[in-house]
């Protein structure tokens, strides 16, 4: 079941991924490139060169879990100005992957819990 929210933590690694990685391969990137632990709970995004896949690696109660997706045309255009390892609100993640590219926004002030 698919049970990613607001609630997570996304971070996305910058390069290109080989997407034949799986659970093993992932997690080293994590730890090795990311200086993360991939069993923190946290998300983890990976693009192949192309940016036509995209793998998200998460640790739920019991074991890790990859969530895959492949487009048939089109490519996924990450954020401007995403740095290695940057974290990505879920709103962009959301926006990513439907292929939804802001030209022009803004974020209004809310409060964040501190």
């Amino acid at each position: 079941m698919f049970t990613l929210g607001s609630s997570h933590r996304f971070f996305l690694y910058g390069g290109a991924v080989d997407m034949r990685k799986g659970f093993d391969g992932l997690s080293g990137l994590v730890r090795n490139s990311l200086d993360r632990d991939p069993l923190s709970g946290e998300v983890y995004i990976f693009l192949n060169r192309n940016r036509t896949l995209v793998k998200l690696l998460h640790w739920e109660a019991g074991g890790l879990v990859i969530y895959y997706k492949r487009l048939e045309k089109g490519v996924f255009q990450p954020p401007d100005g995403m740095e290695q390892g940057g974290k990505l609100p879920w709103s962009s993640l959301v926006l990513m992957v439907e292929g939804i590219k802001v030209l022009d926004s803004r974020q209004l002030p809310r409060y964040t819990k501190p």
